[in-house]
C-alpha cells in the first residue's frame, strides 16, 4: 500500500483506489515516532514556564526588566528603512484580522476535504494557546516599552504576535505536509518565520525581548504538542500501524 498525494490509499501494482482512513491521515499528519514531538513540546513549554515564573517573582522580574530595558535601548534606536518596512509587514501578518482570516479559511478547507484529524490538530493548537494569551496578559499586566512604532492596546507579556506566529506557521506545516524528509525544510522555514515575527516586535518597540521569547516558546509548544497529542490519542486506540523500518521521521 502507498499513500497518494491527495491522501487516499492506493494498492501497489493493482491499480485500485481505496478511500483513506483516519489512521492514514494521522500518518500523513504527524510523525513516525510522536515521542520526539512530545520531547520538543515539553522542552519548549519548560522554557515558557520558566519565564512565566521568573516574571511573576519580584526580584527576578526586576533583573529581567533591567535586561529587557538594556536590549530595548540598544535595538530601538537602530532603524533601517527596509527592515522597518518588513517589520510592519510582520505586524500585519501577526495581527488579529490576518491571523483569524487564515484560521477561518484553513478550517473551512479542512472541513470541505473532511480531514478531521487535521482539523483536530489545527483547533487544538488554537484552543491551547489563544485563551491563555489574554489570561496571562491580564494576570501579569506588564507595561509595554516606552516608545513603539506601532499602536498597541494590551499588556506586554507574553507577546500575542509571537504566540500566534508560531502556532499558525507550525500548524500549517503539520496539517498540509506529510511527515518525512520533505517536511524538515518547511519546519525550519516555519521556525524561522516565528523567530522573525518575534524579532520584529522587539525591533518595532512593541515588546520586550522576554515577552517574545516566552511567546514563541509557548506558541511552538502548543502547535507541536497538539500534533503529538492527536497522534498519541489515535495510536493509543490502535488505529495507527507501527512505522516501517527505514521510514524517516520529522520533528512533528
Amino acid at each position: 500500500m502507498r499513500l497518494s498525494r491527495d491522501g487516499s490509499v492506493a494498492a501497489m501494482g493493482d491499480g485500485h483506489q481505496h478511500p483513506h482512513t483516519i489512521s492514514d491521515e494521522i500518518r500523513h499528519l504527524l510523525v513516525s515516532d510522536h515521542r520526539i514531538a512530545w520531547a520538543v513540546a515539553v522542552g519548549l513549554w519548560a522554557v515558557a514556564l520558566s519565564l512565566f515564573i521568573l516574571i511573576a517573582i519580584p526580584p527576578t522580574r526586576e533583573v529581567l526588566d533591567d535586561f529587557d530595558l538594556a536590549v530595548y535601548e540598544a535595538v530601538f534606536p537602530f532603524k533601517v528603512g527596509v527592515l522597518t518596512a518588513l517589520a510592519h509587514v510582520f505586524d500585519f501578518l501577526g495581527g488579529a484580522i490576518f491571523v483569524w482570516s487564515v484560521r477561518a479559511l484553513v478550517t473551512l478547507w479542512l472541513i470541505v476535504r473532511r480531514r478531521w484529524a487535521a482539523l483536530s490538530v489545527w483547533w487544538l493548537a488554537i484552543v491551547l494557546s489563544e485563551p491563555a494569551v489574554g489570561i496571562l496578559k491580564a494576570a501579569y499586566d506588564r507595561p509595554r516599552p516606552p516608545v513603539s512604532l506601532v499602536e498597541t492596546f494590551t499588556a506586554a507579556f507574553p507577546s500575542g504576535h509571537a504566540v500566534a506566529g508560531a502556532v499558525v506557521a507550525i500548524s500549517l506545516v503539520v496539517v498540509f505536509v506529510p511527515a518525512g524528509p520533505r517536511r524538515r525544510n518547511l519546519e525550519v522555514l516555519a521556525a524561522t518565520f516565528a523567530l522573525l515575527m518575534a524579532g520584529s516586535r522587539v525591533y518595532l518597540g512593541a515588546h520586550w525581548l522576554t515577552d517574545v521569547i516566552a511567546g514563541v516558546a509557548f506558541g511552538a509548544a502548543c502547535a507541536i504538542g497538539a500534533a503529538a497529542a492527536v497522534h498519541w490519542w489515535t495510536e493509543d486506540r490502535g488505529t495507527t500501524r507501527s512505522p516501517q523500518a527505514g521510514e524517516a521521521s520529522s520533528l512533528t
